[in-house]
């Protein structure tokens, strides 16, 4: 008789825990959902999810309450996001850095504990200079930096972002003795630049083209391996200068992201609805005025995508003499 009530509870217990967790996926969101964007404000990381996100929210039918949390080149906001219960409410909104805390030495958390529900857009990088920089080619910044070693500055978002990741793989083809000034954001280091605090920032474009077009910096080069219709006067990194080319394409990406453990039906709700967030009108239409390539990955996908950004950049990352532990100590195998 005891077997048979023991055998009845744990049955009613578990029915119930399924029964309410369909629940919760159901009502789902029944209350605010949390945004975490790793970057500062005006940044482009920022711009992408404030722009996609409305769409979003009308699939959903709640509201995303989105918030900028900076710091430790995107781990503050991805910390915290690992914090919280795995229920839908806390989105991490964010770029491609937390691939790099394990081989730079910051942290141990990084996508691999997320479930990534679209990695909407990556960008092209580009050079861009304080207009009073003596050189306007990126052949006359080689000359003018070998001939000033050190006193040329260049923004930074500190080690793993994009300006770290692009110097790095320019120094490793060229030399260039510069001296690196981190920003919270590309946002803060491109008002910077155009403030004369730095000489050169390598940048995405969607971040920098709008102060392209406004003559309040100059461009350089692409780095890229081919002209972009944003920009079709600026000269690609790639068809210049060829021995880049093996690195090219290459850029930061944006996702949304939700701690692992997530119900799966609040998953695919996410999934569906920034889906067709990233196909609205205004987005499609600020990721071709800004450079950005639309990706729209979910699922295998998208998890194909990050593993092959890992590996490519850790690897670059390793070659340049810039990583804190070699990719092989945590499986990460090369391209």
């Amino acid at each position: 008789m005891n077997k048979i009530i023991v055998k009845f509870t744990t049955a009613f217990a578990l029915t119930t825990a399924l029964t309410g967790s369909l629940a919760i996926a159901q009502d789902y969101p029944a209350k605010e959902i949390q945004g975490i964007i790793q970057w500062g404000a005006g940044g482009s990381t920022d711009t992408v999810m404030r722009t996609v996100t409305p769409h979003a929210e009308e699939v959903l039918g709640g509201k995303v309450v989105m918030k900028n949390m900076t710091g430790g080149v995107g781990a503050i906001a991805t910390k915290f996001v690992y914090a919280q219960k795995p229920d839908g409410y806390t989105l991490l909104m964010g770029a491609e850095n937390p691939l790099l805390y394990k081989v730079m030495g910051l942290g141990d958390i990084d996508y691999s504990e997320f479930t990534p529900i679209n990695i909407l857009a990556r960008g092209v990088p580009i050079l861009v200079a304080n207009n009073d920089a003596p050189f306007n080619t990126f052949a006359e910044m080689v000359a003018h930096i070998q001939a000033n070693p050190n006193a040329v500055k260049f923004g930074s978002t500190g080690p793993g972002g994009l300006a770290s990741v692009v110097t790095a793989m320019l120094k490793s083809k060229t030399d260039l003795q510069v001296t690196e000034v981190p920003y919270d954001g590309d946002g803060p280091a491109l008002t910077a630049l155009q403030g004369g605090a730095v000489d050169v920032m390598p940048a995405v474009l969607g971040a920098a083209i709008e102060g392209i077009k406004g003559g309040r910096m100059k461009a350089i080069a692409l780095v890229d391996n081919a002209a972009s219709e944003a920009l079709p006067d600026v000269p690609a990194l790639g068809e210049t200068n060829p021995e880049y080319a093996d690195y090219l394409p290459w850029g930061p990406f944006f996702g949304v992201f939700v701690k692992n453990g997530t119900p799966e039906d609040v998953v695919a709700k996410l999934t569906a609805a920034y889906a067709e967030g990233a196909k609205s009108d205004d987005f499609i239409k600020l990721m071709a005025d800004r450079g950005f390539v639309i990706e729209s990955l979910s699922g295998q996908p998208a998890q194909d995508f990050l593993a092959n950004w890992q590996s490519v950049t850790s690897w670059l990352i390793q070659d340049a003499g810039l990583a804190k532990a070699s990719p092989e100590e945590f499986g990460i195998p090369r391209p």
